[in-house]
């Protein structure tokens, strides 16, 4: 088959870059993917910010793109249960499949570590891309790929975590989102549909706090120390009983800690080095902390669901190829409003 055009992270420290490479072919039990969108991602830039030290990675160059959705193009030997055609999402934390952990659908905690594409293997920013595995697609229906492309990661993430803190949001409850971006203004949505909570959202500027009331934030505060006293306001001064923090450095993970009520739930899903301290004299007590990784299968079918049911949608920029570049740029400089994400096909 010819080149296909694809965006790489190349050398340590570097930008991305759009370069032709070979279009794969799908190995026995794989399935090779026309890409109808990929997204881009904060994590990401967590990716080509780390040192050549800290790179865990897929050894470079590595095809970036762990937000996917394509049109099957073809299919390796022995594959089963796929049409040639069929529109899918692929579920990105791809474990082993054998594991306990694998065996619940949690291929995202798989006891072999994950082997995502766009951060351990090769991803679909990409004309082309190789899947290992048919059980790692998600039919998409109807579904428009570009605008649910990033149900994938930018939903997945915030439901699971939004999820694991319903038993403490119980009509009447509040519960805070700190930062609006990709995930965060999924995270809004989803409480407004799973929930009857007060959504408080808190981030850095009036127009990410207007956005954040676009899509469903009853309340909206400057996230700086005096969104303590307005959360505290709110809620009888008792504090929150859900902070979901999305951006995830210490000014933020220290506001969750100091806006949380006794027995709530601390969720942080940004990827950065912030951390709350859990303790008998750090948080109120019987604070429960969790650090979110991604989702399981039945999580992104879930999700794919409420996409169907209307009840959340992604607010998209849409880039073409040769604009995948720029993609990126605009979101390291935090201009991206919801989800960047590139259609290969433009």
């Amino acid at each position: 088959m010819h080149d296909m055009r694809a965006l790489q992270y190349r050398t340590i420290g570097s930008r991305p870059e759009l370069v032709e490479i070979d279009t794969p072919t799908p190995a026995p039990g794989e399935i090779l993917l026309r890409v109808t969108a990929a997204g881009a991602c904060h994590s990401d830039e967590f990716i080509m910010g780390a040192s050549a030290e800290d790179y865990s990675f897929k050894p470079l160059p590595l095809t970036l793109g762990h937000e996917v959705a394509g049109t099957v193009e073809a299919i390796g030997e022995g594959v089963r249960d796929v049409e040639i055609g069929e529109s899918v999402l692929v579920y990105g934390p791809w474990g082993c499949g054998r594991c306990y952990s694998c065996a619940k659908g949690e291929e995202n905690n798989c006891e072999k570590g994950m082997r995502a594409p766009g951060i351990f293997t090769d991803g679909g920013m990409a004309e082309y891309m190789i899947v290992d595995d048919a059980r790692h697609l998600v039919p998409l229906g109807d579904l428009d790929p570009v605008k649910n492309v990033s149900l994938t990661d930018a939903a997945l993430t915030p439901y699971r975590a939004v999820k694991s803190a319903l038993p403490k949001l119980t009509p009447g409850t509040t519960a805070v989102v700190i930062g609006s971006g990709g995930l965060g203004h999924v995270a809004i949505q989803l409480l407004k549909a799973l929930t009857q909570s007060t959504v408080v959202v808190l981030d850095v500027s009036d127009d990410k706090l207007a956005f954040a009331r676009e899509v469903g934030a009853d309340h909206t505060f400057l996230s700086n120390p005096d969104a303590i006293e307005s959360v505290k306001g709110l809620t009888r001064g008792l504090g929150a009983d859900a902070v979901f923090d999305f951006v995830g450095i210490q000014p933020t993970a220290d506001l969750a800690a100091k806006m949380i009520r006794t027995a709530g739930d601390i969720v942080v899903v940004g990827v950065a080095s912030g951390a709350v301290p859990i303790g008998q004299t750090t948080v109120p007590l019987d604070v429960t902390g969790r650090a979110i990784n991604w989702g399981s299968r039945i999580e992104l079918m879930e999700v794919v669901e409420l996409a169907k049911r209307g009840a959340i949608s992604i607010h998209v920029e849409e880039y073409s190829m040769s604009e995948a570049p720029a993609a990126y740029e605009r979101l390291h400089a935090g201009k991206v409003q919801g989800r960047a994400v590139v259609v290969p096909t433009r």
